[in-house]
C-alpha cells in the first residue's frame, strides 16, 4: 500500500470530523451523509461559532463552506482538484501516485440535482408545447416536414431535452394543420368585425406536376383604417388553363370566409381568357350586385404589366446586356481580378459609389441595377486591360450608350415597382401618377428619330396603354378619394394623355363617381356581426320574436330605410358635391389619406364607406418579394408532393403568423392522417 494510501486511510471522514468538532449550537442532531466524490480530498473545519470551512488534505488551503444556515456548495471545491489548481495535486499526478479527479467519472456518484435561481424560474416540460413550437418552427421557417425523422434532428433534440417523444411526419403534419386551424378560427373573428368590403388577388402558380396552385389574397380596411393583406386560401386547381379554373377559386374562397355581399373588386396576375371572364363575371355580379355591373371588379396587375414592359428593354439589349454581365463576371470571379479593377478605379478618381454584381436574370431589377453600376464604372472597363492584360471583354463605347439607353427606359419602370416592396398606403392613387407619367414619357418617346429608341417605346407603350384602358377608371376614381387632388388631377393628367378627347373621359370618371355614391346611398353596407352583437345584447344575445320588430332586422327598419331614400336622398348626394367642391388639402409628403378619412367619417358617414372601399383596391396582385419577377410562379418540387389541404396549411399559417399568432393552447388539435 502506497504511503498516499495510508494516509487516506489515517485520515477521518468529513463526518467524523464533523461528529468531533460540532457543537450543539453549530451541529444538528442527525446530519444527512455527504456523497459527493470532493469529501474524499476535503475535510471540515468550524473555524469559529457556525462558520465553517472545507479544508483541502493534499495543500491544507481552506475554502469557504458554510455561514450560519448558508451553505456555499461544492463547486468550487470541484474546480480546485480538477482543473489543476492544487499543487499537491499535480505533483502527485505527475508521479502516477494519485488518478484525477474527473466530474463525470465513478458510475456510482447520483445525478446532480439542479435547482432553480430566482431569475430563472422552473418550467416544467410540456411535449403538447414542444410540439407546437416545432410546428411553428417549421410553418414559419419553410422547413420540410420530414426534419422531424431526420437522424441529426433526433440527435440534437435527444441532446437538448431526452424525455421529448420523437414525432413522425404525419404527426407533425397534424400539428401543422392544427396550427392553421387556429390562426384560421382567430382570422375569422376579426374579418367578422370587418366594416367594409374586400378586394381579392389572383396568382396563379404552377407545378412540376401540371397542377395549378391559385393563390387568393383579401386586402381591406379595418376598423381602425388600416389598409391590410391577408393570403385567404391556396386553392389546387388540377386544370389551371381552363376557363373555369378561376371562378371555382373565387367561389371556393367567398364561401369559405363568408364573404358573400362584401366582394368589392378583383384584381388578376394573369388575366384570364374572354371565356373565363364570362364565367367570373356572373358569378362576381350575383356576390356582389353593385359597382357598374362588375366594371370594377375586373383588373390587371400594374408589377406583371411594368415587368413585361422591362422585359421587352431586356430582349431589345440581349447581346450588350450579355457583354456587361460577362465583364462583370470576370471582375467578380477571382478576388485578384476585382483588386486590379478597385486599384484602376482609384487612378482614374472614378466619383462611382456602386458595387459591381452579378444579376438574377430571373428578377429584372437586379439587371438594371448591375448595368446602371457598370454603366457608371465604364471608364474602368475601358482602362483595365492596361493593369490586366487577360482582361479582353471590354465593350465598345457604342455598346455603353446602348446600355445608357436600356437604363433610361428600365429606371422609370424600377422607381414605380419600387413602391409596391416598400408602401403600406394605398397604391392606387400613387399608380395612377406612376402610370399616366409613364405613358407620357413613351408617347413622346416615339416621336425620335433614333429607331431603336421609337420601336422600343411603341412595343411598351402597346402594353401601357392597354393596362390604362382597363384600370384607368378604377385609379381615377382612387384619386379622387385623395383630398389633396380630387377631380382636378384627373383633369389635369386626361388633359395630357387625351387631349381635345380629355372631356369625354373626365364626365366618364365624373358620372362614374356619383353614380357609385348613389349605389353606396340606396344599398347601405350590412350591419357586421360585432354591430349585430351590440344590438342584441339587451336580449342575452338571442334574436327577439320577428312579430316584435327587433330593430336591427329587416322586418324592423326596412319601410324606415325606404323613408330615408326618399326624403334624403338629394341631401346624401350633395355629401359628396360638398366634398369636391372644398378647397384641396395641401400637399405634404406623408399624407395619410386613411388617417383623413378616419377623422372626416362624421362628416362623410357615407361617401367615408364608399372612399374605405376604393382605397382597398390593391394594384398588384403579386407579393412584394415577386413584383419584380419576369418568370412563372412555380411550387416547389417538395410542396407539390404534399396534400392540398397541407401545403395551403402552411403556406396560410405563414402569412398569419407573421402579423401575430394567437394565444397558444396546451391542447393541440388532434388530426388523424
Amino acid at each position: 500500500m502506497t504511503e498516499m494510501a495510508e494516509m487516506a486511510l489515517m485520515e477521518t471522514t468529513p463526518e467524523e470530523n464533523n461528529n468531533q468538532l460540532a457543537t450543539p449550537e453549530t451541529q444538528p442532531n442527525k446530519r444527512r451523509k455527504k456523497k459527493s466524490i470532493v469529501w474524499e480530498y476535503f475535510t471540515i473545519e468550524t473555524v469559529s461559532a457556525g462558520c465553517r470551512r472545507a479544508c483541502c488534505k493534499r495543500c491544507k488551503q481552506s475554502f469557504a463552506y458554510s455561514t450560519g444556515s448558508k451553505v456555499a456548495g461544492t463547486s468550487h471545491l470541484k474546480r480546485h482538484i480538477a482543473k489543476g489548481t492544487c499543487p499537491a495535486l499535480i505533483r502527485d499526478q505527475d508521479n502516477n501516485q494519485l488518478t484525477p479527479y474527473n466530474p463525470r467519472m465513478g458510475g456510482s456518484e447520483p445525478p446532480k440535482r439542479r435547482y432553480r435561481s430566482p431569475s430563472s424560474p422552473y418550467i416544467p416540460f410540456d411535449q403538447d408545447r414542444c410540439r407546437h413550437e416545432i410546428a411553428k418552427m417549421i410553418i414559419m421557417h419553410d422547413y420540410p416536414l420530414h426534419m422531424v425523422e431526420h437522424p441529426g434532428f433526433i440527435a440534437f433534440v435527444q441532446n437538448l431535452q431526452p424525455r421529448f417523444d420523437k414525432v413522425s411526419f404525419n404527426t407533425v403534419q397534424g400539428d401543422c394543420v392544427a396550427t392553421y386551424l387556429r390562426e384560421k378560427q382567430s382570422l375569422m373573428k376579426f374579418i367578422e368585425g370587418i366594416p367594409g368590403r374586400f378586394c381579392l388577388t389572383l396568382d396563379m402558380w404552377t407545378s412540376n406536376q401540371t397542377l395549378g396552385y391559385v393563390f387568393i389574397c383579401g386586402h381591406f380596411i379595418d376598423s381602425d383604417w388600416k389598409l391590410n393583406r391577408r393570403i385567404l386560401n391556396v386553392i389546387m386547381e388540377p386544370y389551371p388553363d381552363s376557363d373555369s379554373a378561376l371562378s371555382h377559386a373565387v367561389a371556393a374562397c367567398l364561401s369559405d370566409w363568408s364573404l358573400e355581399g362584401k366582394f368589392f373588386s378583383l384584381t388578376f396576375n394573369h388575366p384570364p381568357s374572354e371565356a373565363g371572364l364570362e364565367y367570373l363575371r356572373p358569378l362576381l355580379c350575383i356576390k356582389n350586385p353593385l359597382i357598374f355591373n362588375g366594371q370594377l371588379l375586373l383588373g390587371n396587375c400594374i408589377a406583371r404589366t411594368l415587368s413585361s414592359m422591362a422585359k421587352d428593354v431586356l430582349g431589345a439589349g440581349q447581346e450588350i446586356i450579355k457583354k456587361i454581365r460577362d465583364s462583370v463576371k470576370y471582375v467578380k470571379a477571382s478576388e485578384s481580378h476585382d483588386d486590379k479593377f478597385v486599384q484602376v478605379k482609384n487612378q482614374l478618381q472614378v466619383p462611382s459609389e456602386k458595387s459591381l454584381f452579378l444579376d438574377n436574370q430571373t428578377q429584372w431589377n437586379t439587371t438594371y441595377q448591375m448595368l446602371a453600376a457598370a454603366s457608371e464604372l465604364k471608364e474602368v472597363f475601358s482602362c483595365l486591360d492596361t493593369s490586366d492584360p487577360d482582361y479582353k471583354l471590354a465593350p465598345s463605347m457604342e455598346d455603353w450608350k446602348v446600355v445608357e439607353t436600356l437604363c433610361t427606359f428600365l429606371k422609370p419602370l424600377f422607381d414605380a415597382v419600387n413602391i409596391l416592396t416598400t408602401t403600406t398606403n394605398p397604391t392606387a392613387i400613387t399608380f395612377f401618377h406612376e402610370a399616366w407619367k409613364i405613358h407620357a414619357d413613351l408617347g413622346r418617346s416615339i416621336t425620335g428619330e433614333d429607331p431603336f429608341i421609337s420601336n422600343l417605346a411603341k412595343s411598351m407603350l402597346e402594353k401601357i396603354d392597354k393596362y390604362w384602358k382597363d384600370c384607368s377608371l378604377v385609379l381615377a376614381i382612387a384619386v379622387v378619394m385623395d383630398p389633396r387632388f380630387k377631380m382636378k388631377l384627373v383633369e389635369f393628367s386626361f388633359t395630357k394623355i387625351y387631349g381635345d378627347d380629355a372631356p369625354t373621359y373626365i364626365k366618364i370618371v365624373d358620372d362614374g363617381i356619383h353614380e357609385l355614391f348613389l349605389e353606396y346611398v340606396a344599398l347601405p353596407l350590412p350591419l357586421t356581426p360585432t354591430y349585430a352583437e351590440e344590438g342584441n345584447a339587451g336580449n342575452n344575445g338571442k334574436p327577439e320574436d320577428s312579430h316584435q320588430g327587433n330593430l336591427l332586422s329587416d322586418h324592423g327598419l326596412t319601410d324606415f330605410d325606404v323613408y330615408i331614400m326618399e326624403t334624403t336622398s338629394q341631401q346624401m348626394k350633395s355629401e359628396l358635391d360638398q366634398y369636391l367642391e372644398e378647397s384641396l388639402l395641401p400637399r405634404v409628403q406623408e399624407f395619410d389619406v386613411l388617417g383623413w378619412w378616419k377623422l372626416n367619417k362624421l362628416k362623410y358617414p357615407t361617401l367615408s364607406k364608399m372612399a374605405r372601399d376604393i382605397l382597398s383596391i390593391p394594384v398588384s396582385a403579386a407579393a412584394p418579394e415577386s413584383v419584380f419577377d419576369i418568370v412563372d410562379k412555380q411550387l416547389d418540387q417538395y410542396r407539390s408532393s404534399l396534400r392540398p389541404e397541407t401545403v395551403e396549411a402552411l403556406i396560410c399559417a405563414k402569412d398569419w403568423l407573421h402579423y401575430g399568432s394567437t394565444e397558444v393552447s396546451n391542447a393541440l388539435v388532434k388530426m388523424e392522417f
